[in-house]
């Protein structure tokens, strides 16, 4: 049987019914949806010859044994957020299994190199608020202590659903066996941003994951009487927020590909009658060049400083999390270009805003690349998220060329 693209739409539709409501994707990792969902997946690949287990992060491993132990990994996941897309991570997952399944066809069950499909634990961290969990775990950089206590909205603690679902988070080092002879790992996902649509293009070319650098800003003014307080005697934090929030956005459009968000803002005492004595900013940023990331919180610090000196107030930053820029491998690019220009004619290279387990395996030292295919309207994480059908089977034939393309290259190495 040869790579048929159709039958991945399909698979995508079929889980779409099984673990979607009215409201989205419900394929939230470590509840009962999110198990279906890995059933599932199980009953798809029992007429394969492969060799299916989870590792000790509850990551789902798929491995259709090659002539050589050397490995090609391709992933993905099968979580989403609450009332999520049909596509996010799912593509990635079914497209790979595809790709497994022309493989096994055309090499008898044994193709030149072992390959091997995973579905990432909770890459979302939707219920805990820790992304990228099963693939941190997998590459090293898992956060155990910090981790194991955190709590859903319920006060259920994330140790207590891993274990419910067979995996114990002091285990969470054993994953990294399956390093074990990784030569390269490919990832197809949707944009979930407007770029390519808005260029008239399919695929894109994943450069490598953003940086981040992520703080609480906090603004002390004077809380006063909103009648009796003249304006120039005023100490308003709200004020000096407001002259920052405007001023991010001058600084990110001065770097290409930047980007500053202050997403949330909270005042104190919060009351229509009082001038604002507190108020507490978040600010993320994020690029793909570490000197621009960090001469973008440069800026925001000093214009920070600025703007609470003018309105009489002082102000402190505190960071939240960061994580350097993750550049991927400069060959698979190539390889990548060849494989989305032979697909569509033409391609684009652009970095991934967001964070994808793609960052964490190329942190490993595995050399990693992404395909992105195009998001009607940019939209993600939504019930409305979509992709032409036409652009999803291009999707599935561009990442098998690029895994054939990666195998012959796993194979070329010493």
């Amino acid at each position: 049987m040869s790579l048929n693209p159709k039958r991945t739409v399909a698979q995508l539709q079929e889980l779409r019914s099984l673990t979607s409501d009215e409201n989205g994707a419900q394929r939230v990792a470590w509840t009962d949806t999110w198990l279906k969902a890995r059933e599932w997946l199980a009953s798809k690949v029992k007429e394969l010859p492969v060799e299916q287990h989870y590792d000790a992060a509850g990551n789902n491993w798929v491995t259709l044994a090659g002539a050589s132990q050397k490995c090609l990994l391709i992933g993905g996941h099968l979580d989403s957020v609450p009332n999520g897309g049909w596509l996010d991570g799912s593509l990635n997952v079914l497209a790979g299994l595809a790709v497994l399944r022309r493989m096994a066809t055309e090499f008898a069950g044994r193709p030149p190199v072992t390959v091997r499909l995973v579905d990432w634990a909770d890459e979302e961290g939707a219920r805990f608020g820790r992304s990228l969990l099963g693939s941190s775990a997998f590459a090293g950089t898992h956060s155990i202590e910090a981790d194991r206590g955190r709590t859903d909205r319920d006060g259920v603690k994330l140790e207590n659903a891993l274990r419910r679902c067979g995996v114990e988070i002091d285990k969470f080092p054993e994953a990294g066996k399956e390093r074990k002879n990784a030569a390269a790992y490919l990832e197809l996902h949707i944009e979930q941003g407007p770029v390519l649509e808005r260029m008239g293009l399919p695929l894109g070319v994943v450069l490598g994951t953003k940086g981040v650098e992520r703080h609480i800003i906090t603004f002390h003014g004077q809380e006063a009487h909103s009648g009796s307080t003249p304006m120039n005697a005023r100490r308003d934090a709200l004020a000096a927020a407001a002259k920052l929030a405007l001023e991010i956005r001058s600084i990110a459009k001065k770097y290409q590909d930047a980007v500053c968000t202050m997403g949330s803002v909270k005042t104190f005492p919060g009351i229509v009658t009082a001038v604002v004595g507190r108020c507490e900013v978040t600010l993320d940023q994020r690029d793909l060049d570490a000197n621009i990331l960090a001469q973008m919180y440069r800026e925001a610090q000093e214009a920070s400083q600025r703007f609470a000196a003018e309105e009489h107030c002082t102000v402190n930053w505190s960071r939240l999390w960061s994580i350097e820029p993750v550049p991927f491998h400069p060959y698979l690019l190539e390889l990548c270009d060849q494989a989305v220009r032979e697909t569509s004619g033409t391609s684009h290279r652009m970095p991934s805003g967001p964070l994808h387990d793609a960052a964490e395996v190329s942190r490993a030292g595995i050399p990693t690349v992404m395909m992105f295919v195009q998001s009607l309207n940019g939209i993600s994480h939504n019930k409305i998220e979509d992709t032409n059908e036409e652009h999803l089977e291009m999707s599935v034939v561009a990442l098998d060329r690029l895994a054939s393309k990666t195998m012959d290259w796993i194979l070329e190495q010493r």
